[in-house]
């Protein structure tokens, strides 16, 4: 699903991988969501997540989460 958000953004759902994800993704977790403001590579194709909020979440290779992404208009 595709939505307008505020400023002409789009907004979309989409799943994500420790190799798809990107900052500003906005992660639902524990009914919050939580934006994507920093990524750092580990090993075996890990990822670790930095929030806004200060917190870290570490995504394994095969971890499947949904996310919603905005996209920018050109």
């Amino acid at each position: 699903m595709i939505a307008r958000a505020p400023g002409g953004a789009l907004a979309s759902n989409v799943e994500i991988t420790a190799s798809t994800v990107q900052r500003g993704d906005f992660i639902q977790l524990g009914g919050r969501a939580c934006r994507v403001r920093d990524l750092v590579q580990l090993p075996q194709g890990a990822k670790q997540l930095l929030f806004e909020s200060g917190e870290l979440l570490t995504m394994h290779a095969r971890t499947r989460l949904s996310a919603v992404r905005m996209l920018r208009r050109r």
